[in-house]
C-alpha cells in the first residue's frame, strides 16, 4: 500500500488533466486507491495460500513472520537481485530508446518520481504480479493437470511465469491509452515486448531464489535506469 496511495494520487491527476470529469477527482483517487487495495489483499492471500505449496517462496519475509534466524539466506538474494537489477536496468534503458514517437511525446508532461517507481514496481507489482497471480497459475497447473504427490513440472513453472507476465504487460496498457489517446500498433508492441522481457527476468529469479530476489531487481532496475536518464 505504500506503493498504492501515492501513485495513484500521483498520477490520477496527470492522466485525467485536461479532460472531463462526471465526478469530482478525489472520488476518482479515493475509487483507484479501493480498486488497488482489493487487488493487493487478493494477491497477499493467493500467495500465502498457494506459493508454499507450489514450490515457491519468500524467505526473508517467511522468517520475520515464522521468527527465525534469516541465516544465510539473504546472501543468495542479494546477489541474484543485484544482478537482476542491472540486467533489468540495462533493458529498461534500450527500450527507453525505442520508445514510438507518439509516447515519448506524451511521457514529456508525465512523471513518476524514483521513490513511487521503487515502491509500486519494487513492492507493489511484485506482490500482485509474481506472489499472488504467478503462485496461482502454477499451482493451478500442478494440482489440475498432474500427479500433486509429484512437484510441480518445468512446463507449468513456465505457464505461470509467461502467464503472470503476460498480465502484467498488458496492464501497463491502459496508461499508454490514455497518455496517448489510442493504442497504435507500435505503442502496444513496445509495452507487451518491453514488460513481457522483464516479467520473465523477475518471474525466473522469484522461482529460483525467492520474491525478495524479484522485488529488490525490479527496484534496483528503476534506479539504474533512471540514474541513466531513461523513462521507459
Amino acid at each position: 500500500m505504500l506503493g498504492v496511495v501515492p501513485l495513484t494520487l500521483s498520477m490520477t491527476p496527470q492522466l485525467l488533466a485536461d479532460k472531463p470529469l462526471k465526478m469530482p477527482l478525489w472520488v476518482v483517487e479515493a475509487a483507484g486507491c479501493l480498486q488497488s487495495s482489493v487487488l493487493v489483499a487478493l494477491a497477499v492471500w493467493s500467495g500465502v495460500a498457494f506459493a508454499a505449496k507450489s514450490g515457491l517462496k519468500a524467505p526473508i519475509f517467511e522468517a520475520v513472520a515464522g521468527r527465525t534466524p534469516v541465516g544465510s539466506v539473504w546472501r543468495s538474494l542479494l546477489l541474484s537481485g543485484v544482478a537482476g537489477g542491472v540486467v533489468g536496468g540495462a533493458w529498461l534503458i534500450v527500450c527507453a530508446h525505442c520508445t514510438p514517437a507518439n509516447l515519448a511525446t506524451a511521457k514529456q508532461s508525465f512523471s513518476i518520481s524514483l521513490p513511487l517507481r521503487v515502491l509500486y514496481g519494487g513492492f507493489t507489482e511484485e506482490i500482485l504480479m509474481r506472489w499472488g497471480i504467478m503462485s496461482l497459475l502454477l499451482w493451478g497447473g500442478w494440482r489440475l493437470f498432474q500427479n500433486p504427490a509429484e512437484p510441480p513440472r518445468p512446463a507449468w513453472v513456465w505457464v505461470a511465469i509467461l502467464g503472470s507476465t503476460l498480465l502484467f504487460a498488458a496492464g501497463h496498457l491502459p496508461t499508454a491509452s490514455q497518455l496517448t489517446g489510442k493504442l497504435t500498433a507500435d505503442v502496444v508492441a513496445y509495452v507487451l515486448i518491453g514488460n513481457t522481457a522483464f516479467g520473465v527476468l523477475a518471474g525466473v529469479l522469484f522461482r529460483r531464489y525467492g520474491l525478495e530476489s524479484a522485488m529488490l531487481a525490479h527496484a534496483l532496475a528503476h534506479v539504474v535506469a533512471v540514474g541513466f536518464h531513461a523513462n521507459p
